[in-house]
């Protein structure tokens, strides 16, 4: 009998489901201290908790808790930030904020019932340095636009040449260098700097 290959799967999201003796308790541990946003709880007594963190979503249901020989990994936009507000609630940590040679910083806690909670954020500065040459090029920028990608590039502890080169490289790749929280940030920064063109704008410049 010849062996079928498997099948070419697409799967872009994962939804961790844990057991616990008290499903209020739980929800209620998980928002208070963790940071996660309640997206229901069903059923009479309760049969299911749904809590959001960002775009992914788990689940809470009634059971025996068995925690040994089980993690559950969270990748989130800015893992210190998550931390020092966990940490301040007073939540098990278990490993302190690091960057790890998997390419991500991240940290571990426990929450109520044992659990295993890992949450990190990914970081691009690890494997070999690439020796370039950078030369000068004169380039002018509307004004506005100019202004917030100064306040973007100390927003994320780069420089300027560093923001651009990043931003290129996506670019040519097809993809964009802002996650969720980031474009957030960039919103409220067009609102400061009054930026009311759309992306296209620049074609439809004309300087003064």
């Amino acid at each position: 009998m010849t062996a079928q290959l498997p099948p070419n799967v697409e799967c872009e999201k994962q939804h961790p489901v844990l057991a616990v003796s008290d499903v209020v308790a739980a929800a209620q541990f998980y928002t208070a201290k963790l940071g996660f946003k309640l997206a229901f709880i069903a059923g009479d007594p309760p049969e299911i908790a749904g809590l959001n963190l960002g775009h992914v979503q788990m689940f809470l249901e009634p059971g025996k808790p068995a925690p040994d020989g089980c993690a559950v990994y969270f990748v989130v936009g800015d893992a210190d930030e998550l931390f020092e507000f966990q940490r301040a609630n007073g939540v098990d940590v278990v490993r302190n904020p690091g960057d790890r040679e998997y390419g991500l910083r991240d940290y571990t806690i426990r929450d109520l019932y044992g659990y295993e909670l890992r949450f990190g954020h990914y970081i691009y500065n690890m494997g070999p340095a690439i020796e370039i040459e950078r030369v000068d090029v004169s380039v002018r920028l509307e004004k506005r636009l100019a202004a917030l990608l100064q306040d973007l590039a100390e927003h994320n502890h780069v420089s300027l040449t560093s923001l651009f080169e990043e931003t290129f490289l996506h670019t040519l790749d097809g993809v964009g260098p802002h996650g969720d929280r980031t474009l957030k940030y960039i919103q409220k920064l067009k609102e400061k700097h009054a930026i009311d063109y759309d992306s296209h704008g620049s074609y439809r410049f004309v300087e003064r």
